[in-house]
Parts: structure tokens; C-alpha cells; sequence
């Protein structure tokens, strides 16, 4: 069989999968690793200001940096100010967006204070006018990435669906939480079914703890939405598009990446890092990557304290070799990690599905020392607002 891809506006993207943004992690090196593991559809750049775009802050001119392997690439912006979004917008089509993406969901209050993300939610008229305006200013495709609504008692997604709709929105992404929820609770997959039947003919593309393959398929079965959109279940697992796209295509799973290969693209990623942001930059800014690739491979702590102190390209390469020795005690005679010291499997967080564990944290402190807080994590950090650069 084969599962149909989607059309956004003029783009008609290889497969319906998009990777969400990620406030510090979306970055262009990331989103060239993704595109490298292959079978994604359209990335999306970290949200910007649109302020901060129009007055040239070269931390925001930074965030929708682009290159020829980084297409068809979407730039989603927040603001609450129809001139400068639409301003903004042009700024993007110049600088080779495919797409420009409007910021409906974020729920952090320092957007939402200032009429951004969510709070677009609550006003869906006016929030259609500025939209329009953005529409009639690009030649691109405008999408709009929103939740459910600002709480359960309202529940605004489908109204302002068909208001986009008609004002020529080419595509929208529905979280399925409420910005009360946050990222707390579980992804109402009824509550993107209703917008899917709001609108007459664009994709609504579903969003909101996609972490595999099954939880995209059963997002998909359960709602009709053309597409999912990845966001945490990316860097917690870049070949989650790859997988996924076989899946759907195929009802195969693919078996999960052995440690070599985890530490193949784990080195590119730092590389990519290095040759975007340059090698301190680049080093510090990895610090918080690697942990999250090490969470897959069994015990990390020798990896985790000392990557989370990283300086140079040189000192990487250090540390994987040694690390190579430390975990040779986990393994068996064949080299293969011991089945005790395996992580967590991740599970789907649906309302209209069985549950089972989350992203769970790294195995133990083998070595009786403490490991770093950002390798405890359990999930990604929410960030307290839109950040031009982390």
C-alpha cells in the first residue's frame, strides 16, 4: 500500500510528516539532521518574534538561516501586530521559506500576555483579519499551528479553523491540548477529529506527544487529520519520520537504531553544530543534545558528565572513546547491551488509547556518582517564552 502525501498550498511535500517547532532544538542543524535520516515532509524553524525580525536582531536573522538541503523549510512566527506579522512574513519569502507558520499555541504566559500564541485563540476574528493580511502579503503558503482552545469551556479550534479557512490559510496544525493543559495530560484526539470536520478542503494536520510510529497512525485512524507533526518525540528519537513513513506504508516496524548508528548521527549533529554556530558555541550549545541521544543506549553517566562540560571537537572525540571502554562492563560476550540495562520503551499519551510509560529518564547512576540534571530529565524542558537563540 501507499499512504498519500499532502499538498500545502503550492507544496506538495514528499510525506505528511512535519517537524514542529522546538524553542531551542529546532535549529538549522538539527533540522539538517532529520533531513538526512530522511522521509520528512517540511521542518520548521524555532519560533521567531516577528519584531525582532523586522529590526534585523541577528539572533532572530540566526533562527531562519537556510541552505538548499534544509527544503522545503517553514518559519513560524510569533506576534500579535498585523503589520509586523505580515511585515515579517515578507522578510521569511526573501530569505527562502517555503512557508510562513503563525504561532496560535504556545502557552507560555510572556506570548500570551502580549496577544501572542494562544491568546490568538480567544479573539478568532480578529486573529482571521491579521492572518488574511499576511496571506494577501506572500506568495507562499501561510499555515497556522493552534490548540484546542484556551481551556475546556472554550473550545474555540473549529470555529477559528473555518475562519482561517476562508481567509486562505493553506494548512493547519492542531495540538490536541488546551492551553490550560500546557503539556500536562493527555492529547484529546476527539478534539482534533472536530476540527477536521470544521473545514471543507485544507489539511489539518494532528499534533501533540506523536513519540512513534503507532501513536502517529492511531492519531491519524482516530482523527482523519492528513498528517502529524513532531515536535519532543524528534529529539527524543530523530528517526522517528524514517520509521514512521515505513510504517504507515509498509504496517512494518523497523528495528530502533544500534549504538553505532546513534553515535554516527549524534556526531554529525555536533559537527553540523560546529560549522553553524562555530566550535564554542557549537560545543555549548551540544550540551544539552547529547544526553538525549545517550538516553537510548543503555548506561550514560560516564557520557552525560562529562559531555555536558563540552569545549572543543577534539575533547568529543576523547569522550566517546572512553566512553566506548566504560560500557564494555554492560554488554555481553557479542557486544550486544545486556537486556537489564535496556530503556524504557515510549508510549502513546491518548485520550481514546491505552497508555504506557512515557520517555523515561536514563537508567540509573551505575557508577554511584551523581549524573548531570539535564540527563535526569524526563522530558523536554518548556521554555518560559519565545527564545531568538538558547
Amino acid at each position: 500500500m501507499s499512504f498519500p502525501t499532502i499538498k500545502i498550498g503550492s507544496l506538495l511535500l514528499e510525506t505528511p510528516l512535519l517537524l514542529s517547532p522546538l524553542a531551542g532544538y529546532t535549529n538549522l542543524p538539527f533540522r539538517l539532521v532529520i533531513r538526512e535520516i530522511g522521509s520528512i515532509g517540511l521542518c520548521t524553524t524555532d519560533l521567531v518574534n516577528a519584531r525582532s525580525l523586522i529590526e534585523r536582531n541577528h539572533k532572530a536573522i540566526k533562527l531562519i538561516e537556510t541552505r538548499a538541503a534544509d527544503q522545503p523549510m517553514a518559519v513560524q512566527l510569533f506576534g500579535s501586530v498585523a503589520s509586523e506579522m505580515s511585515e515579517a512574513a515578507k522578510i521569511c519569502e526573501q530569505s527562502g521559506a517555503a512557508s510562513v507558520d503563525v504561532n496560535m499555541g504556545c502557552p507560555v504566559r510572556k506570548v500570551c500576555q502580549v496577544g501572542g500564541g494562544s491568546a490568538m485563540m480567544t479573539e478568532w476574528q480578529k486573529t482571521a483579519q491579521l492572518v488574511k493580511g499576511m496571506v494577501d502579503a506572500v506568495k507562499i503558503p501561510v499555515t497556522c499551528k493552534m490548540r484546542l482552545g484556551w481551556d475546556d469551556d472554550n473550545i474555540t479550534a473549529p470555529d477559528l479553523a473555518r475562519a482561517l479557512e476562508e481567509v486562505g490559510v493553506a494548512a493547519i496544525v492542531v495540538h490536541g491540548r488546551t492551553r490550560q493543559q500546557g503539556f500536562d495530560g493527555q492529547v484529546k484526539l476527539a478534539g482534533i477529529r472536530k476540527v477536521v470536520e470544521a473545514v471543507k478542503s485544507i489539511p489539518i494536520i494532528g499534533n501533540g506527544d506523536v513519540t512513534t510510529p503507532e501513536a502517529a497512525k492511531k492519531m491519524i485512524d482516530s482523527t482523519g487529520c492528513a498528517g502529524v507533526s513532531v515536535g519532543r518525540g524528534a529529539f527524543y528519537n530523530p528517526w522517528i519520520f524514517a520509521h514512521t513513513w515505513h510504517y504507515l506504508n509498509t504496517g512494518e516496524l523497523l528495528p530502533e537504531p544500534g549504538f553505532d548508528e546513534r553515535l554516527r548521527v549524534m556526531t554529525r549533529h555536533l559537527d553540523l553544530m560546529i560549522e553553524v554556530f562555530g566550535e564554542g558555541v557549537g560545543c555549548r550549545m551540544f550540551r544539552k543534545v547529547g544526553p538525549w541521544y545517550a538516553k537510548h543506549v543503555g548506561p550514560a553517566s560516564f557520557f552525560n558528565k562529562k559531555v555536558v562540560m563540552l569545549m572543543t571537537r577534539t575533547e568529543f572525540d576523547e569522550i566517546v572513546a572512553g566512553y566506548r571502554q566504560w560500557r564494555a562492563q554492560f554488554l555481553d560476550s557479542n557486544g550486544a547491551l545486556l537486556p537489564r540495562f535496556a530503556a524504557a520503551p515510549i508510549g502513546m499519551n491518548f485520550s481514546e488509547s491505552s497508555t504506557v510509560q512515557e520517555m523515561q529518564a536514563t537508567p540509573g547512576d551505575e557508577d554511584g556518582e551523581g549524573i548531570p540534571a539535564v540527563a535526569k530529565r524526563s522530558s523536554i524542558p518548556v521554555p518560559s517564552g519565545p527564545n531568538e537563540l538558547w
